[in-house]
């Protein structure tokens, strides 16, 4: 249900790196939540680093929302570089799980699988 992977990378290369390989595998970087950074501003004590990159293929997202217009509430795909344990790691929920959860249309299947090994290739990449 998860891919999670480990790097040596610090944190903020591993962010910067994961951008870029975003960007080269076809898709867009909607937005970038620094999720420990909102937390610390708001005077939560959080010691780790999480940023969520929102990511986006337009011609995926297009498919998956003409197949299932609810399916637009689990749009877009994110990916996630935080610490933990000292270590810093790159990981998303699959989308095939994601989607295979909210709905039972066997043509979102293929479109799941694509979108799920291009964003494995990402976090690959970034690591």
């Amino acid at each position: 249900m998860y891919y999670i992977t480990e790097t040596a990378k610090p944190f903020a290369q591993a962010a910067e790196d994961l951008d870029a390989a975003v960007r080269r595998n076809g898709f867009g970087v909607l937005h970038v939540h620094d999720i420990g950074a909102t937390l610390r501003g708001k005077g939560v004590p959080f010691e780790r680093e999480c940023k969520v990159f929102e990511v986006c293929n337009p011609r995926q997202a297009a498919t998956v929302m003409a197949t299932d217009m609810r399916l637009n509430m689990a749009l877009p795909c994110r990916i996630s570089v935080y610490t933990e344990e000292g270590r810093t790691r790159i990981g998303m929920i699959e989308p095939d799980h994601l989607l295979g959860m909210l709905s039972d249309d066997p043509a979102l299947q293929p479109v799941a699988n694509e979108v799920q090994a291009q964003m494995r290739r990402m976090i690959d990449e970034a690591r």
